[in-house]
């Protein structure tokens, strides 16, 4: 906008001015507003959490069924491998049974072994072979040929039997096909009298933590989308425009103004009905 201009409508070149630095000041967010927001809104975010967190506890420990796990470990013992009764065990050798305990992993996991496992206990027409396998988890620890099987289900008695279950066609499985010796059990399945899953206290503290996070994204979205004058000092930060004087604005004080008011017309309006 000329100097001509400037001149000419000095009302509408303050206006843009005040909407340009307006619009600047829009993208910078204050932090301190916002931790002053999100004080003033506290009590509603840990009222919000308290009841998220009970609710997801509540549901975990009332609804959700319970899990429990039992677990089983062998020890698999080829040839050539230590505790050989005609030859000593070498380095190279414990290397390579180490290696082969990932080969045992997909054999026990193998639909020969859980197929039969759940023909045997008759799970074959509740458990598909897919789902049967998510409840079966086999692992190696680091540098042994320990295999540990663990399986999951919501009956302790039934999770302790199908991993034995599991641990004796698996052996069976194993000699057979890896033509070893033997397949020794180190660890037999123990009977599981605490449940594994759910925990209802993880379950409380996520979903106390999830609540209290929405709570915080909605206050804090709807301070930034808020782009009303609230206070003098808006006025001053947003507009440029000094304050001259304040007006109090009480309801209160409005109301008892306007009965006094009528207190005094009728006051009034009886001395002169009294005069006449």
């Amino acid at each position: 906008m000329n100097e001509q201009t400037r001149q000419a409508r000095p009302e509408a070149w303050a206006e843009n001015i005040t909407r340009a630095d307006r619009d600047a000041d829009v993208m910078t967010i204050d932090l301190v507003e916002v931790f002053q927001v999100i004080r003033h809104w506290l009590w509603l975010i840990v009222l919000v959490a308290l009841a998220c967190g009970t609710a997801a506890y509540a549901f975990s420990k009332f609804v959700l069924p319970e899990e429990f796990e039992s677990t089983t470990k062998i020890y698999v013992l080829d040839k050539s491998g230590a505790g050989g009764t005609n030859s000593q065990s070498t380095y190279s050798d414990l290397q390579v049974g180490m290696q082969l305990t990932k080969d045992y992993v997909e054999l026990i996991k193998s639909r020969t072994v859980l197929e039969a496992v759940m023909k045997d206990n008759h799970l074959d027409q509740t458990y598909t072979y897919e789902n049967f396998a998510g409840m079966v988890n086999v692992q190696t620890p680091a540098d042994t040929r320990i295999v540990t099987i663990t399986v999951t289900n919501h009956d302790p008695a039934l999770a302790q039997k199908l991993a034995d279950d599991i641990r004796k066609r698996s052996g069976e499985l194993i000699i057979k096909t890896m033509q070893i010796d033997a397949v020794n059990t180190y660890e037999k399945a123990n009977y599981p009298d605490r449940k594994s899953a759910p925990s209802c206290g993880r379950w409380a503290v996520m979903a106390a933590l999830i609540g209290a996070l929405a709570v915080s994204a909605v206050v804090i979205v709807r301070y930034l989308l808020d782009d009303t004058i609230k206070t003098s000092d808006d006025v001053e930060k947003y507009l440029g425009l000094s304050n001259l004087a304040l007006i109090p604005l009480d309801e209160s004080v409005m109301a008892q103004s306007e009965d006094s008011s009528k207190g005094l017309r009728h006051k009034r309006f009886r001395k002169k009905s009294g005069r006449n």
